[in-house]
């Protein structure tokens, strides 16, 4: 999976960073400004989505591509924040409060059996999409496309 439905708006242009790189960044330690990717060719951006992401090689080399394609688009060096040792997203052990919050204000009851079999970009986006800090409008629709309606659209509210 590349893009997620909810993603669809601006996939022609990748005009946002799309969940699949979001991840990508956060595994390999760069933090890419909305400024740098916006002058990244659709070329380069979707490389960035294509990118073959298992093996530690797959994210070394991503790593290198996206510091050189920074360095040559923008001119300036990518700024680098350490990674997660221990990501929420690979947590299956338990919902992350604010996933569980934001479904429980939609009246959608997320479970931990759920939570289990999703992919780990599908937990990454809904952790991305339920913090405070972010805009919160796809938290919904990436509910829906992961098949959990709130209990009015399912005929039991």
């Amino acid at each position: 999976m590349s893009l997620f439905q909810f993603e669809q708006e601006f996939a022609d242009s990748l005009r946002c960073i799309p969940m699949s790189v979001r991840l990508k960044l956060d595994v390999c330690g760069i933090k890419l400004k909305l400024h740098q990717w916006g002058r990244f060719s659709i070329q380069q951006k979707q490389q960035c989505v294509n990118w073959p992401f298992q093996t530690p090689q797959d994210i070394e080399q991503f790593g290198s591509y996206l510091r050189q394609v920074i360095r040559s688009t923008c001119h300036e060096e990518a700024t680098e924040i350490p990674p997660d040792p221990q990501p929420e997203w690979q947590n299956t052990d338990g919902i992350p409060v604010s996933v569980q919050q934001k479904a429980e204000e939609l009246g959608i009851q997320i479970t931990l059996d759920f939570w289990k079999n999703l992919q780990d970009l599908q937990r990454f986006a809904l952790i991305k999409l339920s913090r405070s800090n972010h805009e919160n409008k796809n938290f919904l629709p990436a509910l829906q496309e992961l098949g959990l309606k709130p209990k009015s659209l399912n005929g039991n509210g």
